[in-house]
């Protein structure tokens, strides 16, 4: 979901910027607050971000001036809420911008909104449903990696017809998806499988530090 440099007019680059910043900066608040109430979360916080910036960096090019990859925004949301995720998501897409090419400056605002924000949020929404009704834990990190990965993409979608409404906004939205959707599904799939893996490991070996930041209940675990 990168959209690539110079491709999105001046006045929605601004727009999404706009709409970062203060997200953002509610997260680097939310960090410096769990990190002193829980020193040990740092690894975890690092973990978080380095399996985003590996998924996100797997881009197939697509024909929609962005391109599909997994996000690997689900298991941050999940251990630490979506302003942390957009944190991370930033300092990720800034890395690949300066160092892979990959997204852009003036298209971060709008590239962190969709991967980093609302992705996350919806991602959000889903794992604390989860919790509430007492899924299995790990089918909750299952649909939580899914869910923040396709609406990822919906947001993307959204930019982009938003920026190039041709005909029209409502006709320009399912054409920007519908082009993402045959690769985005299976990748949003094996996302979430390996979100699970990794998800396992943190039960099996930081169990203590998940039930100090209330993301697993033992009895669903």
């Amino acid at each position: 979901m990168h959209i690539m440099e110079g491709y999105l007019p001046a006045f929605w680059c601004i727009i999404w910027y706009v709409i970062m910043i203060p997200v953002v900066g509610y997260g680097i608040y939310q960090i410096k607050k769990i990190t002193e109430e829980y020193p040990e979360t740092k690894a975890l916080v690092a973990v978080s971000g380095a399996f985003m910036f590996i998924l996100s960096s797997l881009k197939m090019p697509s024909v929609t001036g962005s391109c599909s990859h997994p996000c690997g925004n689900g298991l941050g949301v999940a251990l630490f809420g979506p302003a942390v995720t957009g944190v991370l998501a930033t300092i990720v897409l800034l890395f690949q911008a300066l160092l892979l090419a990959h997204g852009g400056l003036t298209t971060l605002g709008a590239n962190c909104v969709s991967m980093g924000i609302v992705g996350p949020f919806v991602g959000w929404i889903v794992f604390k449903g989860g919790n509430k009704i007492g899924l299995n834990t790990k089918v909750n990190i299952f649909l939580t990696a899914f869910f923040a990965d396709i609406i990822t993409y919906l947001v993307t979608s959204i930019q982009l017809a938003c920026a190039f409404p041709l005909p029209s906004f409502a006709a320009a939205l399912p054409k920007f998806f519908i082009i993402f959707m045959p690769t985005q599904l299976p990748l949003a799939i094996a996302e979430g499988l390996l979100t699970v893996i990794v998800w396992n490991g943190l039960i099996t070996y930081k169990s203590d530090i998940l039930e100090k930041l209330n993301v697993i209940n033992p009895k669903n675990a």
